[in-house]
């Protein structure tokens, strides 16, 4: 490199990882759920049919995936599946 600033638009984008991908659409449910500021707007914004769609997404890996993951991943897609579940109870009182 030759002392030029690089930015973020310079580095590649990581993909190929399935706990990076569920975590990545955890994040988007959790911004749906207004637990989170949405990056591009800076606003926190309740969405639940939008949550609910992406937590039923996840839901569907999960059962499409048996068998296919490994501890690891299989205990953290449950752990996010539970934990959005719970979040999405509390949006909806």
């Amino acid at each position: 490199m030759t002392g030029e600033e690089r930015t973020a638009a310079d580095m590649p984008l990581p993909g190929g990882n399935f706990r990076l991908f569920i975590t990545r659409l955890s994040y988007q449910a959790l911004m749906s759920l207004g637990m989170i500021e949405n990056p591009l707007t800076n606003t926190k914004q309740v969405q639940l049919p939008n949550a609910k769609m992406l937590i039923e997404d996840l839901e569907m890996l999960h059962a499409k995936t048996a068998g296919n993951l490994d501890d690891d991943e299989r205990e953290h897609l449950e752990k996010l599946i539970g934990d959005l579940h719970k979040a999405y109870e509390s949006a909806e009182e």
